[in-house]
């Protein structure tokens, strides 16, 4: 039995499995095989609305172990712990409970083909204290738990509130400070705000309100920097209108419990801190043996998306490092990510056929950041029309949510893609507009 092995299924890694249980569905002697180191997929623009409680993952999120009956495809549930290219085999790490009791012991698989994409982490730069004091939204588990956080300090403050018999009490301020301008803060900071209002929605009583201060730091001269400066600038405006604090030019180098040291020795208080500062791949991707890494621990490519020393061994995501024609590499997004696997596909079947390659060829349909309900900002189109199409308001909006339909497209065929769509409305319908617990 042929295996082609997929670890990492996020926006590429389920695409890709997807497209090549359909292709495979009849083969006797070719398995298709994905892993993931969580039994559920959600996309990961998602998490910052997880974190914020806008939207339910429940309703969201896709089992992978019943989307791989459906669409002819096995999954592992297991984390990658190494690779051993020259034998082709990859190597799973034993799996524990929370109580410590082995459920499965270390595992190895062969491979014919492997394709990596296991996506990103947070990149902290070796700041004190990060990981300890900080929230991190690499994936769902790190969202809720941000969001049950969120939720137990909101109430904590509240209860405080109203147990006060004072007539001149003051409405408590629950202080959250994110470091990232890119468009995970950004993002977060708006939803932050509007689940603020919404919450305090459901308080009878002006007593038992709570007010959010939120303060977003950026390192560079400006936020969202893979917009232009129009944009960029129309982003600030936004976010301090809603009342976000926007602190720009501002590094960190030390976060404890009171909050975030800058470098210039200033202490910026606050009760719930957030890291979404870059993009680095899992550490464990520059200790396989035999392949190139980057100092950010991606994995080098050559323009088929083949490992740079390893023709059995694709890569593609956030953990590839992969260069553009006209310089740089390919930014870290999930359109990126559907592309290669697109790419990849067609060089898996290419290859089995013994026929040459195709090189990759990223086009970028533009970047859209979402302020939540109070703006939507981005460009379209920039690699098809030589340069950006800047739009905003309500049409931005709606692009913005396509972005999202087009992954479900990719993943769930037409059919069940409008089924879904409609059991969303159904569901935002009758549900709270936030979700509470």
């Amino acid at each position: 039995m042929e295996n082609i092995v997929i670890v990492g299924g996020g926006a590429g890694g389920l695409a890709l499995a997807t497209q090549l249980g359909q292709k495979f569905k009849r083969s006797n002697t070719i398995q298709i095989i994905l892993i993931d180191k969580s039994p559920m997929h959600i996309w990961k623009p998602l998490l910052h609305e997880v974190a914020a409680g806008s939207i339910d993952s429940s309703f969201d999120e896709l089992n992978y172990r019943y989307h791989g009956k459906k669409k002819h495809f096995n999954f592992l549930l297991g984390s990658l712990e190494t690779v051993d290219p020259q034998h082709k085999i990859l190597h799973l790490a034993e799996r524990r409970d929370d109580q410590g009791e082995l459920i499965t012991p270390k595992q190895s698989l062969a491979y014919e083909y492997l394709v990596i994409a296991i996506g990103g982490v947070s990149n902290d730069f070796g700041v004190t204290g990060a990981r300890e004091h900080c929230y991190f939204l690499d994936d769902k588990n790190q969202a809720e738990r941000f969001h049950q956080h969120l939720l137990n300090q909101t109430d904590k403050l509240s209860c405080s509130s109203l147990s006060n018999d004072s007539a001149d009490r003051a409405t408590p301020v629950l202080r959250i400070a994110i470091v990232g301008g890119g468009a995970t803060g950004v993002e977060l900071a708006a939803e932050l705000q509007h689940t603020a209002l919404g919450l305090s929605g459901y308080q009878r009583s002006e007593a038992g309100k709570v007010n959010y201060k939120i303060t977003l730091i950026e390192a560079g001269p400006r936020i969202l920097p893979a917009l232009s400066e129009k944009l960029s600038k129309a982003a600030t405006r936004t976010l301090e209108r809603i009342g976000i604090e926007v602190r720009c030019n501002t590094g960190v180098k030390r976060c404890a419990s009171e909050g975030f040291t800058t470098g210039n020795d200033e202490t910026i208080q606050c009760d719930i801190r957030v890291w979404a500062a870059g993009i680095k791949a899992p550490p464990l991707l520059s200790n396989i043996p035999a392949l190139e890494a980057n100092n950010r621990n991606q994995l080098l490519v050559l323009p088929t998306l083949q490992a740079s020393k390893n023709e059995h061994i694709f890569v593609i995501g956030d953990c590839a490092s992969c260069p553009l024609p006209e310089g740089g590499f390919v930014p870290p997004r999930a359109q990126a990510a559907h592309q290669m696997a697109s790419l990849v596909y067609t060089n898996l079947l290419r290859s089995r056929r013994n026929k040459p390659l195709k090189n990759f060829r990223y086009r970028d349909f533009g970047s859209l950041v979402s302020l939540s309900n109070y703006n939507t900002v981005g460009g379209l189109m920039s690699g098809f029309v030589g340069s950006e199409m800047r739009i905003g308001g309500p049409i931005a909006r709606l692009a913005y949510l396509s972005l999202y339909r087009m992954h479900l497209l990719a993943i769930h065929g037409l059919y069940n893609s409008l089924l879904i769509a409609v059991a969303g409305r159904i569901h935002r319908a009758i549900k709270p507009k936030l979700k509470l617990h």
